[in-house]
């Protein structure tokens, strides 16, 4: 197969220039709950689009997290055309100050940073994409759009509407998230539930009255435990989140704690859910409280999603390479544009490892593949 029917990706991509951008993204720490930070590199990445022609919408932040934004590259169809939407997320995990336990570095092959895998890579490949098809004269089939949004990580609770509302008015939904580690792409991604936790007790001396408490911290351990304990292989459970406790000489009042629950399909995920809600305290002297917070819905592969996963395929095949289609764990905004009927593809960013760890890391003989099939992509879809 020749890549002559797909000629944007022969676009001239140079591994040294995206990276040099990258690297210069992934410099910009931007934690989900610091909305300072994140509006910093809102900042980075709206001058960025804006310089390659792109109309941009500041959309405020709510819930006292950062903003979103929306780009939009002129397009002959205008603004109410149903177009491509590339759906990504500029928050990372990392805290600011990750930079001198991360420093950005390059050894080899990897290139190392906070944030610089999930997902700044991917957004940074799909600006590329843009730039250089804008830079040849090209044009996209579509009106292209960029959606950046501010609290992924944190289960998008105060950006579903946004995304569900830009996924609407689109034909195709492209989700630059990591590939996976053989390099394919994602098709469907797994429920996911998220529950808050909390404990009461009663306070006392823990010196000279201990008897006379009754510890939060211990009812809160037994809690953990059992919850996990409920993981099968239809549907896991875990605690990634406690906080309790302010002084060692006090017996705990209260303790809180986050459960993470992931299920393949809806059904396990929704008798997840049930089994958490039901969950009570071990002694009446002590309280215990569940309470749901976000749920991303199950997404799963449907035909619109595998045609355009095998169009995809076709463009990388003519690179040079192949990608498989996978259904995946750790949720993405594709979940939700995906179960809306929105035709998606996740994982099309960069490969690497290690993501949400002081590890992180992207293969730089990725940066260009990836970017080419992007770029076939944004110039085909019709």
């Amino acid at each position: 197969m020749s890549a002559a029917e797909f000629p944007a990706t022969a676009l001239p991509f140079d591994a040294d220039e995206i990276l040099a951008r990258l690297m210069r993204w992934a410099a910009c720490e931007s934690p989900t709950f610091d909305a300072a930070a994140v509006n910093r590199m809102m900042d980075l990445a709206s001058r960025d689009l804006a310089l390659l022609g792109a109309r941009i919408d500041r959309i405020p932040g709510r819930m006292g997290l950062g903003d979103c934004v929306r780009a939009r590259f002129p397009h002959p169809a205008g603004d109410a055309a149903p177009g491509i939407c590339v759906m990504a997320h500029l928050d990372t995990v990392h805290p600011v100050g990750t930079l001198a336990k991360l420093p950005i570095r390059r050894e080899g092959n990897k290139c190392y940073g906070p944030g610089i895998l999930d997902m700044k890579g991917g957004t940074v490949i799909s600006v590329e994409a843009i730039r250089h098809i804008l830079a040849a004269g090209m044009a996209t089939k579509l009106p292209v759009t960029f959606l950046l949004t501010s609290d992924e990580e944190i289960g998008s609770p105060s950006t579903r509407d946004i995304i569900e509302a830009e996924a609407a008015r689109n034909k195709f939904v492209l989700v630059p998230e990591p590939a996976r580690p053989d390099g394919g792409v994602v098709t469907g991604r797994y429920a996911i539930a998220r529950f808050n936790l909390k404990t009461t007790g009663r306070p006392s001396h823990a010196g000279a009255r201990l008897a006379e408490g009754r510890s939060a911290i211990r009812e809160m351990a037994k809690q953990i435990l059992a919850i996990e304990e409920m993981t099968t292989e239809d549907c896991t459970f875990s605690v990634g989140v406690i906080h309790g406790g302010q002084w060692v000489n006090c017996v705990t009042t209260t303790c809180e704690a986050e459960a993470l629950s992931m299920a393949k399909r809806q059904e396990d995920l929704d008798a997840g859910v049930a089994r958490m809600l039901a969950l009570r305290s071990t002694a009446n002297d002590v309280q215990f409280e569940v309470t749901r917070g976000v749920t991303r819905p199950v997404w799963e592969p449907d035909v619109k999603g595998m045609a355009l996963f095998a169009h995809a395929r076709k463009i990388a095949n003519s690179i040079g390479y192949d990608i498989n289609p996978q259904s995946s764990g750790g949720g993405s905004d594709g979940n939700f544009t995906g179960a809306m009927g929105v035709t998606t593809l996740d994982g099309l960013g960069v490969q690497g490892a290690m993501a949400h760890t002081l590890e992180e890391h992207v293969l730089v003989d990725s940066l260009v593949p990836r970017a080419r099939l992007m770029a076939g992509l944004l110039t085909s879809l019709d």
